[in-house]
């Protein structure tokens, strides 16, 4: 965030813990692709989707971040994107950063609850990977990160 603007942040907010929004998902293979999904400066990232995570009605591919560090990347986008939460999205995994919880009785633990907002969100200096189209979700999850305090 800008120095000059640190002062007024009285963030971040977050929704209230919703147990439904963690997810134990199967991970199932998917055909190995290299994409160059945008990034929050113009210019694009490329990572490789290599599976899919399935939890219910709920589906997320499963990227290999080939930038800066590699590693596990699942951003996502839904109903709330634009209007509660950062219009690009938000990431629910980045192994990178630590955002990982492992896996429970061999399924692999998504908890939407720990959503976050890319540090683009927060400073135009961070160039950030935008949530792809096959990772923008229908429904309104309103758990994790969100823009404004809850009224």
């Amino acid at each position: 965030m800008p120095a000059a603007e640190r002062a007024a942040q009285r963030g971040p907010h977050v929704w209230r813990y919703d147990p439904r929004w963690r997810l134990l998902a199967c991970v199932e293979a998917a055909p190995e692709v290299v994409l160059e999904l945008p990034s929050s400066d113009g210019e694009t990232m490329r990572f490789v989707r290599f599976a899919r995570a399935v939890a219910g009605t709920i589906t997320l591919d499963l990227y290999w971040l080939d930038a800066y560090g590699g590693g596990l990347f699942v951003p996502f986008a839904d109903a709330t994107s634009g209007a509660e939460t950062y219009g690009a999205g938000r990431y629910v995994l980045d192994t990178i950063k630590g955002a990982d919880l492992g896996t429970r009785d061999g399924l692999l633990v998504l908890d939407l609850n720990f959503a976050y907002q890319p540090s683009c969100s927060y400073d135009a200096r961070w160039t950030c990977p935008l949530a792809p189209p096959a990772n923008r979700l229908d429904a309104a999850v309103r758990a994790g990160e969100r823009l404004a305090p809850i009224e």
